[in-house]
């Protein structure tokens, strides 16, 4: 009696090598962000990355429709909009976390975009993205809410 799993080698390098190039665009916006804050930062953002590309492609492999691929995708979007909400915090003066938010955001674009194997899309994102967050700061500095 043999037991079959079904397991494809060749797939299984092939995604390992997508999600492998997901982790490393997010790299540079996660080491800005963890310089910049102790909230999200080298830990987050790849696995923001990591994460939408793996639905992603989970989903291209189950649904050859591009329907239900698209479905899948604005579910990512939402649930990446709403994690990234989550870093968002108000004090009585100021908002702080919008920043983060965007580059979480950001990150699970880059990890779609590189599920469809649209990786200069996805090399953009992380130039633009880590340019964005290095350099263009805000003449209006305010100090994080306390707590």
């Amino acid at each position: 009696m043999s037991i079959e799993f079904g397991i494809n080698l060749n797939l299984i390098w092939f995604h390992t090598y997508q999600l492998g190039i997901a982790f490393l665009l997010a790299l540079p916006i996660a080491c800005d962000r963890d310089a910049e804050s102790n909230g999200a930062g080298l830990r987050t953002f790849p696995l923001v990355a990591i994460a939408c590309a793996a639905f992603m492609l989970v989903s291209i492999d189950v649904f050859k429709d591009p329907g239900s691929q698209a479905r899948v995708m604005y579910g990512v979007i939402t649930g990446i909009g709403f994690i990234g909400g989550g870093s968002i915090l108000k004090s009585s003066k100021s908002i702080y976390g919008t920043a983060t938010a965007a580059g979480i955001w950001l990150t699970g674009a880059i990890g779609v975009s590189v599920a469809f194997k649209r990786y200069e899309i996805a090399i953009v994102l992380s130039i633009m993205g880590f340019l964005v967050l290095r350099y263009l700061k805000s003449d209006n500095k305010k100090e994080k809410p306390s707590g």
